[in-house]
């Protein structure tokens, strides 16, 4: 396996020393790494994928260095910067990109995945972006870094490194100051659900949200016909519930949504405040954390 902080020293060492992107469990060893050791300002945790690119692009072109871009699921949400601003043919912008492979084939998860982990080495290759695969086999990253730096250095544009579950080490990270709230976000969901009526629909946003709705609502044995699980489609969840309480304007929609995934497509609540439909309640759980990410309040909104 690889050891994260020899990851991130190599890739310092070879002028890559801007980390941004968003948290993934799967690379919850390597994305602790770079908080704990990163000057301020080296790793930033963006509102969304693109956007991750998009900040990736714009130091790229202030200070000539490469950045490095942390995917996972959300390499959908960069087809179109990666596409239309970085490719070689347009403005030839050379960026490392660390994509998590959920969903690999043979290797379980969760059904949302399963696709994109199958469809992700063929899209890679259909934006004819290079990349290597490290698994659990690979203990040395300073060859891989440097053959992947120098590649970008070389032909000006993205190249893609595909980490498999387990590839990386555990990383020892430093105990942090627990945050001090007065509700638990289970406490919160579970006081939303018991005052709803019996009519009522949640739409409750990606990651223990879902869960906990569910799990509320099998030890209750009330049923789950009138929620809408939002597994998938991180910062999608105020927008299914916008067009179903557009749709049943004589039922109440209630939308239990994250921090983090309100601001990863803030531009939704826009619309909600344009249209304003009475029978609307938008609930964010606010606990300043990629929370979903294994619970690691380090990687934190500030």
């Amino acid at each position: 396996m690889l050891s994260p902080q020899e990851f991130v020293d190599c890739l310092k060492e070879n002028g890559v020393e801007l980390f941004t992107g968003v948290p993934d469990s799967l690379l919850k060893e390597l994305c602790s790494c770079m908080a704990h050791t990163s000057r301020p300002g080296e790793h930033m945790i963006a509102a969304n994928e693109g956007g991750a690119v998009a900040l990736a692009i714009g130091y790229h072109l202030a200070t000539r260095k490469i950045p490095l871009v942390l995917q996972n699921l959300g390499l959908g949400n960069v087809v179109n910067p990666l596409l239309s601003l970085v490719d070689e043919d347009v403005y030839s912008v050379p960026m490392l990109l660390v994509i998590g492979w959920r969903g690999e084939p043979g290797v379980h998860d969760e059904p949302q995945r399963k696709k994109q982990g199958r469809v992700m080495v063929p899209m890679l290759e259909a934006m004819e972006i290079p990349y290597s695969v490290l698994g659990t086999d690979v203990d040395r990253a300073e060859p891989i870094v440097k053959d992947a730096v120098s590649h970008v250095r070389k032909t000006g544009g993205p190249f893609a490194l595909v980490i498999k579950k387990g590839a990386f080490a555990a990383y020892a990270a430093p105990s942090l100051q627990q945050t001090d709230f007065p509700l638990s976000r289970e406490e919160a969901i579970q006081q939303v659900i018991d005052v709803l009526e019996e009519r009522d629909v949640v739409v409750s946003t990606t990651g223990m949200p879902s869960r906990e709705v569910y799990l509320v609502r099998t030890k209750r044995g009330v049923g789950h016909q009138r929620d809408f699980l939002t597994v998938g489609g991180m910062g999608h969840a105020s927008q299914i519930a916008l067009g179903i309480a557009l749709q049943k304007p004589e039922r109440s929609v209630y939308c239990l949504d994250g921090d983090g995934a309100l601001l990863m497509h803030m531009g939704g609540v826009a619309l909600v405040g344009t249209l304003k439909p009475s029978n609307y309640t938008h609930i964010i759980l606010n606990n300043g954390a990629h929370d979903s990410v294994e619970g690691n309040r380090l990687l934190r909104w500030t």
